[in-house]
């Protein structure tokens, strides 16, 4: 049980590292690959934006429950 939530702990801390780097601070997905950045214009997320967000989300809580989970599992009984 302890050998599969340390896994399971580097594989999504993997993922949420590479995913928060592909959210660049202050410009779109588009400008990773050659595009526009809007010029500072104030703008939602949307398509992969939001979808890469709403993963990450969903990671960093997987994330937190599994080191929750970890800890619990590693106390005396």
């Amino acid at each position: 049980m302890q050998a599969a939530l340390q896994i399971a702990s580097i594989v999504i801390s993997i993922v949420l590292i590479v995913l928060i780097l592909l959210q660049v601070k202050g410009g779109a997905l588009g400008s990773l690959l050659g595009g526009d950045a809007g010029g500072g214009i104030a703008r939602t997320r949307r398509g992969l934006e939001k979808t890469l967000f709403q993963i990450t989300i969903a990671l960093s809580i997987a994330f937190l429950a599994i080191s929750i989970l970890s800890v619990v599992a590693t106390q005396p009984r």
